[in-house]
């Protein structure tokens, strides 16, 4: 039994605010919540694609090194491993110029699959996206838990309307969604945030809606409640793989919990007390990463001893 991360892997070339010294760490928004999921003991598989090059090596390490199982076929002989530049500025937050490869072949969704996990530019960019939407077609009718990120990228970002309408159709299929007000102000500039959040909320199978706010922390949607969350004080070095952090976070949770296996009905089950503990735990696991370089989400010794408590 394994939980499913589906989407880019990358090379990021990180270069700090001022021109000081750059450097390369393997990255993606999928990549980081496959690392995040495994470090806090879910057993995760990635399928992705990157190239049997320098680069791809680097990511192969990296995602071996935290237990993260990569597919068949995510290695692709005599292929290119996608790169994306860094840019950081006074305040430690990262704009991205990329070079991307993203060419997902349609496949079944593998035997054991007990969670699934979409988004960013690997749900965004063809032809990969149609293998993306189709897997999740086949969880949902698997009866499989799927949460989705959209994480938008501004230097994809060609068309807001047309973006917000393939949003929504990954949407349908998620019990979890998860964004950013950074995603919301790029694809629905004129609406307010919560609007929006309760307009997903009401997509297809959607029982939870997360928004998070950066320093602000995150606010969580039910059918009930609106629940604010505020983030604790940080000594922040970059913001570098937080979003995703807080995402592998919030599934390890659900993990733990039961609630990925309890099928239809088990997330929205949970009460106003748990999903702000949630939350909450979720923005320490997003803390600590923004507290050193990188994406370098959490293993369980470095949480809290309560955690997510804690």
């Amino acid at each position: 039994m394994t939980f499913l991360v589906v989407g880019e892997s990358l090379v990021d070339i990180v270069v700090p605010a001022g021109g000081g010294d750059r450097h390369d760490a393997v990255g993606g928004s999928c990549l980081n919540v496959a690392v995040g999921l495994s470090r806090l003991d879910v057993p995760t598989t990635l399928m992705t694609r990157i190239g049997d090059d320098r680069l791809g090596e680097m990511i192969v390490d990296h995602v071996q090194a935290s237990a993260v199982r990569l597919s068949e076929g995510s290695v692709v002989p005599g292929g290119v491993t996608s790169t994306a530049t860094a840019h950081l500025d006074e305040q430690h937050a990262a704009t991205y110029d990329f070079e991307i490869v993203w060419d997902l072949p349609t496949q079944a969704l593998p035997d054991g699959t007990t969670g699934l996990h979409v988004g960013s530019l690997g749900s965004a960019l063809a032809p990969g996206r149609a293998a993306v939407v189709d897997l999740v077609r086949q969880a949902v009718d698997a009866d499989v838990f799927v949460s989705y990120d959209p994480n938008i990228r501004p230097f994809f970002l060609d068309d807001a309307a047309r973006a917000w309408h393939e949003v929504l159709e990954i949407a349908g299929g998620t019990r979890l969604l998860k964004l950013s007000d950074e995603d919301l102000r790029l694809l629905r500039p004129d609406d307010a945030e919560d609007d929006v959040c309760r307009q997903l909320l009401s997509s297809g199978r959607t029982e939870l809606v997360v928004l998070t706010r950066g320093e602000k922390g995150a606010k969580a949607f039910t059918d009930g409640a609106v629940i604010d969350v505020p983030a604790p004080a940080t000594d922040v070095v970059d913001t570098v793989g937080a979003g995703d952090s807080f995402m592998a976070a919030t599934l390890a949770m659900l993990n733990d919990w039961g609630v990925l296996t309890g099928g239809e009905g088990a997330l929205s089950a949970l009460d106003d007390d748990r999903v702000e503990l949630l939350v909450r735990g979720a923005i320490t696991a997003a803390a600590i990463t923004c507290s050193r370089r990188g994406a370098n989400p959490p293993r369980r010794p470095e949480l809290p001893a309560a955690w997510p408590a804690g």
